[in-house]
């Protein structure tokens, strides 16, 4: 039984590096149990709003974010049945310090959050290291025994928050009941070699029976080609080359880069809506996509994951500290955090009826003319959906304590 500390997270996501670095700089011990040995994975959300942005500037490590090589998106289009491609969302017209989505490998971002840590005396990273059971004294967590290279060992703490994302074999060992919600999508993500035409714009691409959205990167486009939730095998049985085609069609520009996909790059995204019922029990609080699995429609989820974490470490600091944590105190993040998450995943699931429709078509989707007149008119009137998404209806400030200039880093 190693030494108890003040707070266990289980998981190197966002949710979880985040939650772990602030709680430490406000000087609460903090051990963060990442299971794998590096940061690399697939589906590892790479959008970075304008919110986690300026949190990074708060924290001193926006000089170091920009040492990273990641793309900008500031529009997205949409072409109109004028033929004239139109913008429905802004985010330069958004009053933000930042007003951008950065695109950057997700690895990366992790890394930069690592590093900071490395800095801190009361933040232990252990990565390669699974949690495998929750440690119970009648009906509250008091800590956690996990696999390491080490080997087996158990770690007590006043509180574990569960940050090991939408598949929580945490959330699930301490019986935290989820409300799940109808998806009638999953997601290729891959890679094409070249460059769009459109610089820092995300954009909709069609063909027949087959949409894509394309967003550019340095010297490739990052696509999401939606498809019927469970068709992934019947697709792939549609041959390479069909798959081809649609994409030539639907981007041409792309064309030089498609013949050197292979089905091996398409990898799945089983998308999932949920969320928890009670994000927490006593002893323990579930955040990110442990609490509540977001769509990919928008983006939002690594974003409403730091927001979770920020809120996490603001109102639980001070009662780790104390030693003192109380159910109130967990509640309070969920009650913090539960409107932005109800609020955008009923946007998701109206998005997701628009989507499902989309795939049932073999018809472009255009914009009518007299909202895209309107939208041309009024320009600014793009900033408003740009707000929503990359802000978000609450700001999230992290703690006094956790706050950074670029110089003490």
């Amino acid at each position: 039984m190693e030494p108890g500390t003040r707070c266990i997270v289980v998981g190197g996501g966002p949710a979880g590096m985040v939650a772990g670095l602030l709680l430490a700089r406000s000087g609460v011990s903090v051990a963060v149990f990442e299971k794998h040995k590096d940061f690399l994975r697939d589906f590892r959300g790479d959008t970075i709003h304008p919110s986690t942005l300026q949190l990074l500037d708060e924290l001193g490590l926006m000089e170091e974010f920009n040492k990273i090589n990641y793309s900008k998106v500031t529009q997205a289009e949409v072409p109109a049945r004028d033929g004239i491609r139109t913008t429905i969302l802004d985010l330069s017209l958004v009053n933000h310090p930042y007003p951008f989505i950065a695109m950057a490998p997700q690895w990366d971002f992790l890394d930069l959050l690592a590093r900071a840590g490395e800095d801190e005396e009361n933040f232990d990273l252990r990565m390669n290291c699974e949690v495998t059971e929750l440690l119970t004294v009648e009906d509250r967590v008091v800590g956690v025994r996990y696999s390491g290279a080490e080997g087996i060992g158990e770690m007590r703490a006043l509180l574990t928050i569960a940050a090991d994302g939408r598949w929580s074999n945490i959330r699930n060992a301490a019986g935290i009941a989820i409300k799940e919600f109808a998806v009638p999508l999953d997601v290729w993500w891959f890679k094409i070699s070249g460059e769009l035409n459109i610089k820092n714009v995300l954009s909709p691409a069609f063909a027949r029976n087959r949409s894509f959205v394309l967003i550019p990167r340095h010297g490739y486009v990052q696509t999401a080609m939606l498809l019927p939730k469970g068709k992934d095998t019947e697709l792939r049985a549609e041959g390479i080359e069909s798959w081809h085609r649609a994409i030539i069609e639907a981007a041409p520009e792309l064309k030089d880069g498609v013949s050197a996909l292979t089905f091996e790059d398409a990898k799945l995204l089983d998308v999932k809506l949920n969320r928890a019922i009670r994000w927490w029990r006593r002893g323990l609080l579930c955040i990110g996509d442990s609490a509540h699995a977001m769509s990919p429609v928008g983006g939002v989820g690594v974003n409403l994951a730091v927001q979770d974490a920020v809120a996490a470490a603001r109102i639980l600091a001070e009662p780790l500290k104390a030693g003192l944590i109380s159910d109130r105190d967990v509640a309070a993040v969920q009650n913090r955090r539960i409107l932005p998450i109800i609020l955008v995943q009923s946007a998701q699931r109206i998005m997701h009826l628009g989507l499902q429709r989309l795939m049932k078509t073999s018809n472009d989707v255009l914009l009518p003319v007299p909202i895209a007149k309107i939208l041309r008119a009024f320009p600014k009137l793009a900033a408003i959906p740009a707000r929503l998404l990359g802000v978000g209806i609450l700001r999230e400030r992290p703690p006094e304590a956790a706050k950074r200039s670029s110089t003490e880093r």
